[in-house]
């Protein structure tokens, strides 16, 4: 039976490691139902220091829409945010070229770019709704035990140790998952030995809300719409030349931009602070135990080449909150392995494909072997006048395939 360990303030039903935005998200998920659940976050809410809610944009598919709507935190945000209309992918040196137009598949847009500390804010204020949700935080995580029964996570918050029980740890604390790491699950991981270079930029022409992603041989260069017709960018550099292009001033900075990407938006003349991340894929071996599941970058990084890691990160919340709900209605223990593989099988398709969609490209187009480029090429040229084919790239990129649970239809649980 699902029925809650007792009225103890330090026992829930389910507890969330990590309150950045897929915890956040997965929180708002289980809002307003009969489970008690507890965030634990290392972070005071609304600090700016939370890695999730910094100055990064994030682009977000029309299927993670339809989730946002799902959980009545879309229209907390949906001024500040900017569509896709189109898509613009392309190929330096290169003839290929795919185009996708959001009217070809009908829709408004194909998906949307926004501040992460803009929805960072909605989803904060989104939780303090739910009187069934206990913020923990700023707390870190100290030890980790799992029984027949339940789990136990001892905390220190405020200088003092704490005990919470649940039913079910749900890790989304991130790559450097402190869960994953507690528990000794092995990953597996790459090194694309590239680093992506953050900023904003501000181009000389409209860019009539399209997303660019421009492949070169250094790595691939993505331009995202933003209102002021201001640029949301992400410019992969080689790990060796990081050092040197963060050290440029804005000048020159933008001049290696247009060498990278072109003018086909006039040039630029304006650049922001800019911030480097490194690059890398990676996916844990065991995505759930017995009490205990991983969900987005806890569970799988992937290469920013098409934009996925949120959008996967949600799905996952979008599924498992399906399970979970679905569940506990029928009075089931969520933390036992049969609850907990109903959740895996649904997800691991999806996660295996866009894992594997973003590696190839990211292989692929980083690769100046001439009859590999002229391949590829062909491959853009292809897509962009078979129909079919351009239709389900677009439904890809949509994060729309496959079966969709409720939330992944706009629809609440």
């Amino acid at each position: 039976m699902n029925t809650p360990l007792d009225t103890d303030a330090d026992n829930f039903d389910v507890l969330i490691v990590g309150g950045g935005m897929v915890g956040a998200s997965m929180a708002c998920a289980l809002g307003k139902q009969n489970l008690s659940v507890g965030v634990i976050e290392a972070f005071p809410l609304r600090s700016h220091s939370q890695p999730s809610y910094d100055a990064r944009s994030i682009a977000l598919a029309y299927g993670s829409r339809r989730i946002l709507e799902g959980l009545a935190i879309w229209d907390l945000f949906k001024s500040d945010i900017s569509a896709i209309k189109k898509i613009h992918i392309s190929d330096q040196g290169h003839f290929g070229v795919t185009r996708l137009d959001s009217q070809q598949v009908g829709v408004n847009a194909l998906g949307y770019v926004v501040e992460n500390r803009v929805i960072g804010s909605a989803l904060n204020e989104k939780l303090r709704q739910f009187e069934n949700i206990q913020l923990i935080c700023p707390a870190k995580l100290i030890d980790l035990f799992i029984n027949e029964n339940f789990a136990s996570i001892t905390i220190e918050q405020d200088q003092q140790k704490r005990t919470l029980k649940s039913k079910l740890i749900i890790a989304a604390d991130g790559a450097n998952s402190a869960v994953r790491k507690q528990l000794a699950i092995d990953c597996h991981h790459w090194e694309y030995g590239q680093t992506a270079i953050i900023s904003t930029v501000s181009p000389r022409k409209p860019h009539h809300n399209i997303a660019y992603e421009r492949f070169t041989s250094s790595g691939p260069v993505a331009l995202l719409p933003l209102s002021e017709n201001r640029c949301s960018l992400v410019l992969t550099v080689r790990d060796e030349n990081k050092e040197e292009i963060l050290a440029l001033n804005d000048a020159q900075f933008l001049s290696h931009l247009e060498q990278r990407f072109g003018y086909r938006l006039g040039g630029f003349h304006k650049t922001a602070k800019r911030s480097a991340y490194p690059l890398t894929m990676m996916r844990a071996k065991e995505h759930i135990r017995k009490r205990v599941v991983f969900i987005g970058n806890a569970a799988h990084t992937v290469h920013p080449i098409a934009g996925q890691g949120f959008n996967l990160g949600i799905r996952d919340v979008s599924q498992l909150a399906e399970t979970l709900i679905l569940n506990h209605r029928a009075h089931k223990d969520l933390g036992c392995l049969g609850v907990l593989k109903q959740y895996e099988k649904r997800r691991k398709p999806d996660q295996i494909k866009v894992a594997a969609i973003t590696d190839t490209l990211a292989r692929i187009f980083s690769n100046e072997f001439a009859p590999l480029a002229h391949a590829r090429s062909s491959g853009l040229f292809l897509a962009d006048i078979i129909p079919p084919l351009k239709h389900q790239i677009a439904r890809q990129a949509m994060g729309v395939t496959g079966r969709l649970p409720r939330l992944s239809r706009g629809l609440s649980i």
